[in-house]
């Protein structure tokens, strides 16, 4: 009877560490987000909880993917203050690249971060904020600034330079950052509108760039 009582008290200690531990775990996944997060999306510009407010979206024209991406909303008193947008620039040097694209309500860029990328290191990988100030060249930017066509690298006729030696890789994340203001610019009401987790589907893409 001890034995057992012993056994039973030695299950349910474990338990207790267990789910403790678990608890931890989420807690500091929740926290790294939400620092991953910041960089696009200041820390006090919204009160609700951006990661519990999400939804997934599939706009393979839009987006570059034709996997289901996350769009996380910040609000304030409830009103919309910006939504971060997962993004891919399909067409990078060495593959895709993988964004974060921070979009006020006003349909401004807050801020770009890239995720994920393989591009040439000490070329294409100046896309990355520790080795240069390029990425935040978005920021305050919309699709009136600069204007439309200009939304290029500037071999293109756009405002946006290039890298020495790497024209290819700035030239996907202009055009992804591009396409992601103009996905929000299209589909911003219904994107705030949707209950948390649920998954929208959008067809078709932004119109083709015009000539700077």
């Amino acid at each position: 009877m001890l034995l057992g009582l012993a056994a039973l008290l030695a299950v349910g200690v474990l338990v207790v560490v267990e789910s403790m531990t678990r608890e931890r775990i989420a807690a500091a996944e929740y926290e790294a987000q939400l620092q991953a997060l910041a960089a696009v999306m200041p820390v006090g510009s919204y009160d609700n909880r951006p990661l519990d407010d999400a939804i997934n979206v599939v706009a393979p024209g839009w987006l570059g993917s034709d996997k289901a991406l996350v769009v996380w909303r910040a609000r304030r008193a409830g009103s919309p203050v910006q939504l971060v947008v997962q993004s891919v620039a399909p067409r990078g040097y060495s593959g895709p690249i993988d964004l974060l694209v921070g979009v006020d309500d006003a349909r401004q860029v807050v801020g770009v971060r890239v995720t994920r990328h393989q591009e040439t290191p000490g070329l294409g990988d100046a896309i990355e904020p520790r080795r240069s100030g390029w990425i935040d060249r978005f920021t305050g930017r919309s699709l009136g600034d600069p204007a439309l066509g200009r939304w290029r690298v500037r071999r293109d006729g756009g405002d946006f330079d290039q890298f020495t030696g790497a024209t290819i890789t700035p030239r996907a994340v202009v055009a992804a950052v591009a396409s992601t203001l103009a996905f929000v610019e299209a589909h911003g009401p219904a994107l705030y509108a949707a209950p948390a987790g649920e998954t929208l589907v959008f067809d078709g893409g932004p119109p083709p760039l015009p000539r700077p």
